[in-house]
């Protein structure tokens, strides 16, 4: 079925940290949950400044968009949420090496992050047909 919802699973990105899926995929399109620092070897926390954790997120998106059958040349929409808008520049520069493309984006500021990280990013993407 087209339009039939299909829930994403996958070991090489942390397990959800409460009653949510990592992604969530209906036809073609794919929607991420946020991805923090968060290692899947271990499914802790790793820490570290923004370029540490920017990097480790996106590693995660990777994983998870790769279980859904895509990749981040797939994906249209971004939300970055940081807790220090003085922190976008250090997270940018880790961004540019991962999203050539330049899908849409959102950034904003967040009071609080899960495990007080200090980025969080989810996406959207499009599956290939």
């Amino acid at each position: 079925m087209k339009n039939e919802i299909r829930r994403i699973e996958t070991g090489t990105a942390p397990r959800a940290i409460g009653p949510y899926s990592q992604a969530v995929a209906c036809g073609n399109l794919v929607f991420t949950s946020g991805q923090i620092s968060i290692d899947p070897a271990t499914n802790q926390f790793t820490g570290g400044d923004v370029s540490e954790q920017t990097r480790r997120a996106l590693e995660n998106l990777k994983a998870v968009l790769a279980a859904a059958g895509c990749g981040l040349e797939r994906v249209v929409k971004t939300t970055v949420y940081l807790k220090d808008m003085k922190d976008f520049e250090a997270m940018n520069r880790v961004y540019a090496e991962y999203f050539t493309e330049h899908p849409a984006r959102a950034t904003v500021q967040a009071a609080g992050l899960p495990k007080n990280a200090l980025v969080e990013i989810d996406c959207l993407a499009v599956r290939p047909d």
